[in-house]
Formats: C-alpha cells, sequence, structure tokens
C-alpha cells in the first residue's frame, strides 16, 4: 500500500491510502472526496479530470486516444488526465493530483 495526495476543489491537501490496481478516480471516490466517475471509469465521461503535478507526467502512461477525445470535451491544461484511466501502483506512492473544477 502507499498514498496519493489530493488537493480539492478547496485548496485542502487529503493524503489518502492507495491500493495496487485501483484506478486513481476510484480511491478518491472511495475516501469520500467529490469527483464524479460517471462512467464509472469506462473513460465515457470526463467527470474524473485531474491535473497531475508537472513531476508526476513522466511517470504515467501517455493518454490513449480514447482519454484525449473525452478531455477535449472539457477546460484543459498540459497536466490534465482523466482519474479512471491512472492505475495505481506502486511506483506511484506519493502521487499528487489536484481535482479539476466541475465542468472544467
Amino acid at each position: 500500500m502507499g498514498v496519493i495526495h489530493v488537493t480539492d476543489r478547496a485548496g485542502q491537501r487529503h493524503t489518502l491510502d492507495a491500493i495496487e490496481g485501483w484506478r486513481v478516480m476510484e480511491i478518491i471516490r472511495d475516501w469520500g472526496l467529490p469527483i464524479e466517475g460517471l462512467c464509472g471509469g469506462a473513460c465515457e465521461c470526463a467527470t474524473c479530470h485531474v491535473f497531475v503535478a508537472e513531476e508526476w507526467m513522466d511517470k504515467l502512461f501517455p493518454p490513449t486516444e480514447e482519454e484525449e477525445d473525452q478531455l477535449d470535451t472539457v477546460v484543459t491544461k498540459p497536466s490534465s488526465r482523466l482519474s479512471c484511466q491512472i492505475l495505481w501502483t506502486p511506483e506511484l506512492d506519493g502521487l499528487e493530483v489536484t481535482l479539476a473544477p466541475t465542468g472544467a
């Protein structure tokens, strides 16, 4: 087990225990933070949009074309990702993400 650091929309930082193989969206949701994930991780919406801290971007697999298509439906930054498309592994221990604004 390891941790993910999540900054919520109010700017509060939360340290969440993470389980290998779980989607980052599932971890955030299961800890009760306000992330929707309406499609349940199927990459069919962008309600789990997060901004990944710059120093972590190179440690993630690149987004798929499907993920990029969904990100095109919201206002993004270069560090935008769908948290349902990030599987947590021990190499991501300490991952830093910020919840994107609703509708962004």
